[in-house]
């Protein structure tokens, strides 16, 4: 771990302009490329006390051996050198995309003699048209079947067109009406050429003046009594309409725009694409990155955008580009798209409209492919064996933690306070393990006393069973007793190797010390803080920091995040059921804030019940009128008072016999 001392250059040596730096390495190999408005201001906030970077900013930082710096006249200049040095040297702490480049396009080689339409993949090449991409080839293909009866442009490889040229015949598809057929010189170069630039147009969206053009052609031959000519361009109008059946429209005024959406966690982002022509979705995409470096979700909208125009240039770049949220800071963004298309960009968040629905949509496809991303890794046997091993490592315990339990509480301003139990076995979450605890003590926002709660009632349970069954019996016995009458196993008769809290040092002591206080020894406990993704252990100062690669710290993460949304799912259900059931609803007037503040303020119905108007009168907001009115509603709701025989002075349970 090198000192950033060591190589920290002096502060008048660093320009107060524009510029981009690059750290390397003890080998001289470029880990970190950044950029900055003012190269003082940026390089010296990387040489601050250790303790007050971000973890992943330290390791970068220690990681590093010198640092150097190129000046630039503009921030465009820097972002544009940003993009081609990120290029150059890929650096491991910077963003990076995982493109596997098998998106497929519709490709039109405008800078062959005799343009060819195909499906190509892989980088992209100059002198060709792409359009796209798709998430199919097949759909690629059917596409260019409707089109070519229209423009029946060349799509046979080299091989097959030079043959064609030798024997002086065409291939079937000049036989059949789908090429031109410029091999044997049906059709001039020129004439070629013009077909595949009006294929071109159409698949840019310029579609509705060319089928008006056709219909008004149609009309004048059927005038004109050429009937075959009519009965034609009717049947290309035909073709030309299914094929645009396949994009629905999505934006009514034909609007050409892409839609940038972003669905991330600590250590992951995905991004979705949506290529919008004519108002129609032409093409979608996505990636998925490792968050290397310390950036929010400005800064990956800014990545996708190099990623996404860094090579592009004209139409490709279109005229609006929305996103979920602008980088900062937004005019060199904003020029750079300017300069890459030659003619002002408009980049900006949508608010309203079709435009927010569409972007939303977009969004929901990032969020599913963040979730199928890590699906996909977590159903890896190799991956989750390392995973558990690397818990293991990292808190010192004997044997990876094949079962891990993890607790969260969830409140509303201190109200209907609960509690989650997520069970994951083998690395795989086991959802019929799963557990929910309506917290009984009056914690309010103390979660500490609430974990210590819970966690209290979940081995308490589990001591009672192992009792019950004969813990020190043969392990035969042990495990029949472990089941129900039905062979379900009990509801707490399996012990975790480790539990996972949702929070950092107090709720990990809170954990430890109900433990301790039920004799349980045998049960590991960490935590895991939001904030830095740190793991915190019982009686330690200091937390344990993962590597951000970690598999361990993925899982979890993973745990902790299923917790969290098993408790918040709860939690809205009770307080759903909580409002609806209310006997305040009644009253014509009281708005939720009311309620809230009647509830806050007595405790329960049951208390607000014996409440007179006048201690109605003393909650904030609640008048005279309004009292009255929560009196005689609670009054009227109220259960009716049980039956007493008088002879005997026994309540009646209201059933005969």
């Amino acid at each position: 771990m090198a000192d950033p001392s060591s190589y920290r250059p002096a502060a008048g040596q660093i320009p107060d302009s524009p510029g981009v730096y690059k750290f390397r390495d003890e080998h001289g190999r470029v880990i970190y490329v950044g950029k900055a408005k003012s190269l003082r201001q940026r390089l010296s906030s990387y040489f601050q006390d250790l303790a007050g970077l971000h973890p992943r900013t330290r390791t970068m930082v220690t990681t590093a051996a010198s640092v150097e710096w190129t000046v630039v006249g503009t921030e465009v200049e820097a972002l544009q050198l940003e993009y081609s040095w990120i290029k150059e040297f890929d650096p491991r702490f910077n963003v990076k995309y995982r493109d596997d480049k098998s998106y497929p396009y519709l490709a039109v080689t405008l800078g062959e003699e005799f343009p060819r339409v195909q499906v190509m993949r892989g980088a992209k090449k100059k002198g060709v048209r792409y359009f796209g991409p798709y998430g199919h080839a097949w759909a690629i293909r059917e596409t260019v079947d409707l089109l070519l009866r229209v423009f029946p442009v060349r799509t046979c490889s080299a091989g097959v067109f030079k043959r064609s040229a030798q024997i002086g015949r065409p291939c079937l598809l000049g036989y059949i009406g789908k090429c031109a057929a410029p091999c044997v010189g049906r059709v001039t170069p020129e004439e070629h050429r013009e077909l595949a630039e009006e294929f071109c147009d159409f698949m840019a969206g310029r579609t509705g003046a060319y089928i008006r053009r056709l219909e008004k052609g149609m009309q004048d031959a059927a005038e004109e009594m050429e009937y075959e000519k009519a009965a034609r361009l009717r049947d290309d109008i035909a073709a030309l309409k299914r094929a645009l059946e396949k994009n629905a429209v999505v934006l009514a005024d034909a609007t050409d725009a892409d839609l940038i959406a972003v669905a991330e966690d600590e250590l992951e982002a995905a991004v979705q694409i949506f290529h919008v022509r004519g108002g129609r979705v032409r093409g979608q995409r996505g990636w998925v990155t490792d968050k290397v470096e310390e950036v929010g979700t400005p800064g990956l909208v800014e990545h996708a955008l190099q990623q996404l125009y860094g090579e592009e240039r004209g139409d490709a770049v279109p005229k609006e580009v929305l996103v979920p949220a602008l980088p900062e800071p937004v005019e060199p963004v904003a020029e750079w798209l300017a300069g890459r298309r030659g003619s002002r960009v408009d980049l900006r968040v949508p608010q309203r409209g079709d435009k927010k629905d569409l972007m939303a949509t977009v969004q929901r496809n990032a969020q599913q492919a963040l979730a199928l991303h890590k699906t996909r890794r977590a159903s890896d046997l190799t991956t989750r064996s390392r995973a558990l091993e690397e818990i293991a490592e990292a808190l010192g315990l004997e044997s990876a933690p094949l079962r891990i339990e993890c607790f969260d509480i969830s409140h509303l301003q201190g109200q209907d306070v609960v509690a989650s139990m997520v069970v994951f076995e083998d690395g795989l979450a086991r959802k019929s393990e799963y557990r929910r605890f309506q917290i009984k003590s009056f914690a309010g926002q103390d979660d500490v006393r609430s974990m210590h709660e819970v966690v209290s009632r979940r081995f308490r349970r589990y001591l009672a069973e192992r009792r019950k069954t004969g813990e020190w019996a043969v392990e035969e016995a042990a495990e029949d007793g472990n089941r129900d009458d039905d062979g379900r196993p009990k509801r707490f008769a399996y012990p975790p190797q480790l539990v996972v809290v949702d929070g950092g040092q107090p709720q990990v002591a809170a954990a430890r010390r109900a433990l301790d206080e039920l004799g349980v020894a045998d049960v590991a406990v960490c935590g895991l803080a939001k904030r830095l993704e740190e793991v915190w252990l019982p009686d330690e100062d200091d937390p344990v920091v993962l590597p951000r690669t970690s598999e361990g710290l993925y899982l979890l993460q993973r745990v902790r995040d299923e917790a969290h949304r098993f408790a918040i799912a709860y939690q809205r259900g009770k307080r759903t059921r909580t409002m609806k059931a209310s006997p305040l609803d009644a009253v014509a007037g009281l708005g939720e804030t009311r309620k809230q503040a009647l509830l806050k303020h007595f405790g329960s119905v049951k208390k607000l019940r014996t409440a007179t108007v006048e201690q109605l009168c003393e909650v904030p907001g609640v008048g005279r009128r309004t009292a009255e009115s929560v009196a005689a509603a609670l009054a009227a709701s109220a259960p009716p008072a049980p039956a007493v025989n008088t002879a005997t002075g026994e309540i009646l349970d209201g059933t005969e016999g």
